[in-house]
């Protein structure tokens, strides 16, 4: 595993984003894990977000884009917190830009989207914080596609759940493959986090002990990938 991808599962339990329990998520699947990214809140925080993402973004689809499309909301500050850390990291520029929830109808940035506008020709990577089922992505890609004649790069998140999607035969990001073309990349796999953390000692107490351990298992019994 890449220094970075400990790092940022270390950096996801001590920002207290990463929780084990007993959750009902946006899909109505009852999970043993919650992933909020809403809880990155410092200026700190935000700072080392933006590069875990920015370095996953590099490794996995080089410098050969111009544009990070986080859709609102919480793509929002993922997309800015990136775009300045891609600058300082590889000294590339890259634009931001996300869509509004309800289109402006005043003003010199009325319209549909924050930031840059997209134009014909950009390239394209999307940003998100988790992708569960993969049922936002049926609201982002036809905006961003309607927008200009761009091409979807790709897809990172910060966690791969590694679970089944609306159809329920391959993974979320499979799926977003095959409906739209792009791949889904993820900064770590949930796989990753559970090996790494799985009786482990993370500040005086063991992040994922046996019981959750087999919660897990249990849950991907029933949603995981096969």
């Amino acid at each position: 595993m890449e220094s970075y991808k400990s790092e940022f599962i270390d950096f996801m339990v001590e920002s207290d984003v990463l929780k084990f329990g007993d959750f009902t998520l946006k899909s109505g699947r009852k999970s043993p894990f919650f992933m909020n990214a809403g809880a990155y809140v410092t200026g700190s925080q935000l700072k080392r977000l933006g590069e875990y993402y920015a370095k996953a973004i590099h490794d996995n689809y080089g410098d050969d884009f111009d544009v990070l499309f986080g859709p609102a909301y919480k793509g929002i500050p993922l997309a800015v917190v990136t775009a300045i850390a891609y600058s300082e990291l590889y000294g590339k520029e890259v634009r931001y830009c996300s869509d509004r929830k309800e289109a402006k109808d005043h003003g010199a940035d009325k319209g549909g989207f924050l930031g840059s506008s997209l134009k014909d020709g950009d390239r394209v990577v999307m940003i998100e914080d988790v992708t569960t089922s993969g049922k936002s992505m049926e609201e982002t890609v036809p905006k961003v596609r309607g927008a200009a004649d761009v091409e979807i790069v790709g897809l990172m998140v910060s966690l791969n759940r590694m679970e089944v999607g609306q159809g329920g035969k391959v993974s979320a990001l499979d799926e977003i493959k095959e409906k739209y073309g792009f791949e889904g990349k993820a900064i770590v796999t949930m796989a990753e986090v559970t090996e790494y953390l799985y009786n482990r000692e993370h500040n005086g107490r063991v992040v994922i002990n046996d019981e959750i351990k087999a919660a897990i298992d249990k849950y991907y019994e029933e949603y995981g990938c096969k």
